[in-house]
């Protein structure tokens, strides 16, 4: 039985692209809320769905705007992205202009925004699909080549792009971290786009989850002293948190 029940609710999500859990609850009235988070739960361990904030998506929905690997990257972690995205959300105000970028993380926080009169630029294209659906919020599509693993854009001449826009804040993400590294990504036109973009903004906000500390990507972007605010989760070492709030850097 609950096999059969776990197997519905994929096939609904898979119908539906989204549901919450009221939506859930609708269609199960018999089962209680905490089971039907179990079964959400499990089909994410099953690599089928992606855990939202109050409620799942669809992997094939993801699918649908990316490849393989971005896709497979949306499942890791997801929990710690989660909280990270909804910290994020959290400290952007009414009325701003920011650039978010391409990254996982940053698609769950483009689901955890505001429906606010905003203005947003991304590189990002699940990202720009996500914010679209948001009626108050303007979206810039950054152009350029696009690079296949984490479904973003970037361009050689993104610098001219940048003389003409003005956004007072970045939200930008890493692939990896270490103190003597600083912040890196895999792809050296991705690191001068995330240059460009830190050094436009009047403020950086790093995303970063803890399972990127430690590792270190061939192009550096950013080092301690270039970013404002670390938003990470509650597995990020203490030690490593002195190191950040030493430097003036606030840590959440």
């Amino acid at each position: 039985m609950k096999r059969e029940r776990i197997e519905e609710i994929a096939e609904l999500l898979d119908k539906r692209g989204k549901l919450t859990l009221e939506q859930l609850d609708e269609q199960f009235p018999n089962v209680s809320q905490m089971t039907l988070r179990r079964d959400l739960f499990q089909l994410e361990q099953e690599g089928r769905i992606i855990r939202v904030r109050g409620g799942a998506m669809s992997v094939k929905e993801v699918q649908k705007v990316s490849g393989e690997p971005y896709t497979k990257k949306t499942t890791i972690h997801t929990d710690e992205k989660i909280k990270i995205a909804q910290k994020a959300a959290s400290l952007i105000d009414e009325n701003c202009s920011l650039f978010i970028d391409g990254g996982t993380t940053a698609m769950y926080l483009a689901k955890e925004m505001p429906d606010r009169n905003l203005h947003v630029f991304t590189n990002g294209l699940a990202v720009a699909i996500e914010l679209s659906q948001k009626k108050n919020l303007h979206v810039t599509m950054l152009g350029g080549q696009v690079m296949k693993d984490n479904l973003s854009t970037a361009s050689p001449v993104a610098k001219a792009y940048f003389d003409n826009t003005n956004f007072e804040l970045a939200i930008i993400s890493a692939s990896a971290f270490t103190p003597e590294n600083g912040f890196s990504c895999g792809a050296q036109i991705e690191a001068d786009l995330l240059k460009l973009v830190r050094a436009k903004a009047k403020a950086t906000y790093m995303m970063l989850d803890s399972s990127k500390i430690g590792k270190i990507m061939p192009y550096t972007f950013a080092h301690i002293d270039d970013i404002d605010v670390l938003i990470t989760d509650d597995n990020f070492p203490a030690d490593l948190k002195e190191l950040f709030t030493q430097r003036d850097i606030v840590v959440m």
